[in-house]
């Protein structure tokens, strides 16, 4: 996805057609880092992608093979690439949207989970 923007952030079709229809972008920046799709984590393009609007979704791959863990991953998107607390619910509430759960099971982990999870973060700021 990363190819069909240009480097001032200008949407090919393919690029446009995911991002307008929210299809969901799940990456894997260790995982990436290690196969050398990306040089390093704050080199990855899923902050560029998560800029311009895109569903993105952070994983692990396969975390026995990377060696890792989604919350390491967040953690190295914090210490490397600079994200926010609000980054990190960004990516959370996307994932959580498109999970293969039913609908009132997603409903009821963002309103009783994520939702006061994040606003607890935040110092008790909650947005929702």
């Amino acid at each position: 996805m990363a190819d069909d923007v240009s480097a001032d952030g200008q949407l090919g079709t393919l690029a446009h057609w995911v991002r307008d229809r929210r299809i969901p972008l799940e990456l894997c920046p260790s995982s990436n880092v290690q196969t050398g799709a990306a040089a390093s984590v704050a080199d990855h393009p899923i902050t560029r992608l998560l800029r311009l609007g895109f569903a993105v979704t952070v994983s692990t791959d396969n975390r026995l093979q990377s060696g890792t863990t989604l919350g390491r991953e967040l953690r190295q998107l914090v210490e490397q690439a600079g994200w926010t607390l609000d980054d990190l619910r960004q990516v959370t509430l996307t994932a959580a949207h498109h999970a293969f759960v039913h609908e009132d099971e997603r409903t009821r982990l963002i309103d009783e989970v994520i939702t006061p999870g994040f606003a607890r973060a935040a110092g008790g700021r909650h947005r929702a």
